[in-house]
């Protein structure tokens, strides 16, 4: 079964080095982001190998329930930008009231 839902899409993923990043674009189905207030990105994972899919990845759910994107712990911005900030992948997007 497939189900398709609305999602933000990741519009870039300058963290090259993840199996989901291929061209600066992620290509997993879907990612979560956070984890209390550091919106780091859940889904990465360090590989040499990288995806071979075709698809854009959305963003599945955001645990950082400050950010001012977070709407019952989804994520409710136009698309997201994922990049490395202080040796962390993180969401570049959030920004927390």
């Amino acid at each position: 079964m497939i189900i398709a839902t609305d999602m933000p899409e990741v519009a870039q993923c300058a963290v090259s080095q993840c199996a989901f990043n291929t061209d600066n674009s992620c290509h997993a189905r879907a990612i979560t982001i956070g984890d209390g207030d550091n919106p780091d990105c859940d889904t990465y994972f360090r590989n040499s190998s990288h995806t071979r899919s075709h698809r854009s990845a959305g963003v599945g759910a955001c645990k950082v329930a400050a950010c001012d994107h977070n709407e019952d712990l989804e994520c409710c911005a136009d698309s997201i930008q994922v990049g490395e900030q202080g040796g962390e992948v993180k969401c570049l997007t959030c920004t927390c009231h």
